[in-house]
């Protein structure tokens, strides 16, 4: 069968930044970070004090009347930040579900790891006032599907509704299936992202212990900082990030504008560590060539990676060595820019991956990418790539991918196209 062409006709974000994809893209082209000390949990006991929080999310839901007080209360926060990223990209695209057949509307939203927020204090309820005396909303708040159920009944979306949860690469997993799904006529629209908030004492705490976060707690702005020689781990996020997917000839129709084409998609597995990537980088470099298969294309085409760029040792070697492995270095092509803005925005887990999407889609539009910040001085291990370090760079580009590897060797990459009518 002939398999029907898709694009991106909306786009919303709850960033380390606050609400909405304009703060997170001017805040990225400036090369600002995102990163700041605790505000919701005590310092005290714990070694690593700072992350990407969204420390502006509570004041501007009030003063902008995003979510309902009394709903709220009912939602974990990393259902709040779904719902609201939503609600923007929605609005963005102009779709009205009233309008369509609500079957032929679906979402795929993703977390990681669900309610957390929910599962402290609930569990802390239990140890202080006994187990009949948690909340009844305890297993809705924290089930990781929950966030695709409420954004399904926010938006009166009746089709497929799904939330994957393949830990760093939940999100881009849900684009990709949303992708699919359009394409093999399962659907006309699908809302799809992912959404985390695990900035809590037991999250903090635990990723501290696995040894998997930087301790650079005196200079929290320059702690994310992939490729560099200096490099002591990555920097937790948060946040919501969802796209409109549709298919062409659905958006045309509509009038709908249109931020590019998904014209690609890969995933694999290293089925090699439980978070460890694979140090020669094949199951990342075979997640590259599927997607670049899968669109069409040669891999010299593809003129910006959006990397995972964790800012961890193994992560940015393994995954530059597969870049190089597929695109070529810079011996070989010097058109190829590959930056890791989670050197500004730390890494948002489940919502990474449609974070970076949006990236890529606002990169095409605007001829504009985005830089790796506090890339001082690279690492002689990673491969011989353009990082495009601490600075903007104007560059039209046709095609830009996104990268999301996951603990548990989960792959996915997805390309995206520069749409010209």
């Amino acid at each position: 069968m002939n398999k029907r062409r898709v694009v991106v006709t909306g786009i919303g974000i709850v960033s380390p930044y606050g609400c909405g994809v304009e703060k997170f893209w001017s805040s990225l082209k400036e090369g600002k970070s995102g990163i700041k000390t605790f505000t919701r949990i005590p310092l005290e006991g714990h070694n690593v004090t700072f992350g990407g929080e969204v420390t502006t999310f509570d004041d501007e839901v009030k003063e902008k009347g995003l979510l309902d007080a009394k709903e709220m209360k009912r939602m974990d926060r990393f259902t709040q930040f779904a719902c609201v990223a939503s609600d923007e990209a929605v609005k963005d695209s102009g779709l009205d579900v009233s309008k369509e057949d609500p079957y032929r509307v679906g979402v795929i939203v993703g977390s990681g790891a669900g309610g957390f927020d929910t599962f402290e204090k609930q569990h802390l309820c239990i140890l202080d006032r006994g187990p009949t005396k948690c909340s009844p909303f305890t297993v809705p708040m924290l089930i990781p599907n929950m966030a695709a159920g409420r954004v399904s009944m926010r938006h009166g979306a009746k089709g497929v509704n799904k939330a994957i949860v393949t830990a760093c690469a939940t999100s881009a997993h849900c684009v990709g299936d949303a992708f699919r799904s359009i394409q093999y006529n399962d659907a006309d629209v699908i809302i799809a992202g992912g959404t985390e908030a695990v900035m809590t004492n037991l999250g903090i705490g635990a990723f501290t212990a696995a040894r998997t976060l930087s301790r650079r707690c005196d200079e929290p702005e320059r702690a994310s900082r992939p490729y560099d020689i200096d490099r002591d781990g990555f920097v937790m996020g948060e946040g919501g990030a969802c796209l409109i997917v549709e298919e062409l000839e659905h958006a045309l129709k509509r009038g709908a504008k249109i931020y590019g084409e998904i014209v690609g998609y890969g995933q694999t597995g290293d089925a090699y560590d439980m978070v460890a990537p694979d140090p020669t980088g094949a199951g990342a470099a075979k997640s590259m060539e599927n997607a670049v298969k899968d669109a069409g294309i040669g891999p010299r085409e593809v003129g910006y990676i959006n990397a995972h760029g964790t800012s961890t040792h193994l992560g940015d070697i393994a995954e530059s060595k597969a870049i190089a492995s597929v695109f070529g270095d810079l011996s070989v092509n010097k058109n190829l820019k590959v930056s890791s803005t989670k050197s500004m925005h730390g890494h948002m887990i489940g919502a990474t991956g449609a974070a970076e999407s949006i990236v890529c889609l606002k990169a095409l539009c605007e001829g504009i990418i985005p830089p790796t910040i506090n890339l001082d001085n690279q690492d002689p291990e990673v491969a011989n790539l353009d990082y495009v370090p601490n600075k903007c760079i104007v560059a039209d580009v046709k095609y830009a991918l996104t990268n999301s590897f996951g603990f548990g060797g989960q792959n996915a990459s997805i390309l995206f196209k520069k749409y010209v009518k």
